[in-house]
């Protein structure tokens, strides 16, 4: 199946680059562009499936770009538009979908739900929605489109929580987690590193995957600073 092309059009280097990792992940290419002008340059250059819109620009305002790519022709005029907002006054999210901006999200917010909003604007849209890869680690395999981890063919018991939890330390495989990165990538923000609940949910989740939750192989604590997960083929 093509790869979907996604633009991000926001001044923000360090949510566009967690943008850009987390939905390449899920099967999508995402291009970055810091202001108005040079997103608005880059849809007459190149086709995209949509786009990622800030209201907050430093050249022009989101809704003046929005403006322009509705009153263009072809496919430019087309392109699916998902705007972002980090104001309260909800008349910007209104004039937005007047506008054509066919939905919208507020600042802060979760990469899972940015993900969700992506594929149901698209659905809408008539596209193909990209499938979610799935990971494959020997006997242990995770669904992420299905939500859904089997060891051996059989479905694991976890909980949505711990299967979020077990999704971002396999994503990231063979790669060192502290507990806030975490629970920071599965909720979205920033948590209390002391947050102990987290080491209770790793303990179900290896009683889940694990042939011997007491001697786990598959996801390890790192002593004094988080857990890893490992990439052994059973």
């Amino acid at each position: 199946m093509t790869t979907q092309n996604l633009l991000l059009i926001d001044d923000d280097q360090r949510l566009a680059d967690m943008v850009r990792q987390y939905l390449s992940q899920s099967g999508y290419t995402v291009e970055h562009a810091p202001n108005g002008a040079l997103g608005l340059a880059a849809l007459q250059h190149a086709k995209f499936d949509l786009v990622i819109l800030d209201l907050m620009l430093p050249d022009m305002d989101g809704l003046d770009v929005c403006r322009q790519i509705r009153s263009s022709s072809g496919e430019m005029g087309n392109v699916a538009v998902l705007m972002l907002t980090a104001k309260g006054d909800p008349m910007d999210r209104v004039i937005g979908l007047e506008l054509g901006a066919d939905d919208y999200l507020s600042k802060p917010f979760e990469p899972r739900e940015l993900l969700a909003r992506i594929r149901t604007v698209l659905r809408r849209q008539g596209t193909t929605v990209a499938p979610m890869p799935v990971l494959r680690f020997g006997a242990l395999e995770i669904d992420r489109g299905a939500r859904l981890a089997t060891v051996h063919g059989k479905p694991a018991d976890l909980t949505s929580y711990q299967f979020d939890l077990l999704t971002a330390l396999a994503e990231r495989a063979g790669r060192v987690l502290s507990r806030d990165q975490i629970m920071g990538m599965v909720r979205g923000r920033e948590m209390d590193a002391y947050d102990r609940s987290i080491d209770v949910h790793m303990g179900r989740i290896r009683a889940a995957i694990e042939n011997d939750p007491k001697n786990p192989k598959r996801i390890l604590t790192v002593r004094g600073v988080g857990y890893v997960f490992v990439k052994h083929q059973d």
